[in-house]
């Protein structure tokens, strides 16, 4: 154990080259971890999605999106952020995190429906409680990457050139 925290420690230390603010290489599986942080920054500002999903504004997607780019490569909705600490996830307490996320906004999805309008999710009363636990998820992993939590999110057009293959 103490082990893997001191690997931790100093990996944190350590950056790696970076694409458009994202680490490159710097997790094993960062394209996951981008699509992961990419919904969850969407799922975790409220006036982003005033703005952008209610205005219907082009290029961000919906919230159904970001549910299905938070679950759909790693299987969150299946199993444990756990699963992927050291691969996707820097450490226990960021899956820990994106597990508190992916199971509020899941719940909400289940209760509303997957094709439901924006103005379901945003009119649910647990949806507060699943937008913060977006956000403590969100500013967690994006303090890891050297990024500033507050930043707008990326359209989906950045996100897939920054995940592309060099």
């Amino acid at each position: 154990m103490t082990v893997q925290g001191s690997e931790n420690s100093s990996r944190r230390g350590r950056r790696s080259t970076t694409m458009g603010g994202m680490p490159l290489n710097d997790m094993p599986w960062w394209r996951w971890r981008s699509q992961v942080r990419s919904a969850l920054h969407m799922l975790s500002a409220p006036a982003f999605q005033q703005d952008v999903w209610l205005a219907g504004v082009e290029g961000y997607g919906d919230v159904t999106d970001a549910v299905y780019r938070l679950v759909e490569d790693t299987w969150l909705d299946h199993w444990s952020a756990e699963k992927y600490v050291g691969t996707v996830f820097r450490d226990s307490q960021e899956a820990a995190l994106v597990d508190t996320a992916v199971l509020r906004v899941l719940r909400i999805m289940h209760q509303v429906g997957p094709d439901a309008p924006v103005t379901a999710y945003l009119a649910h009363a647990d949806w507060p409680e699943a937008v913060r636990a977006a956000r403590d998820a969100h500013v967690r992993l994006a303090t890891s990457d050297g990024e500033d939590p507050e930043a707008e999110p990326r359209t989906l057009e950045v996100l897939q050139i920054l995940t592309r293959s060099a």
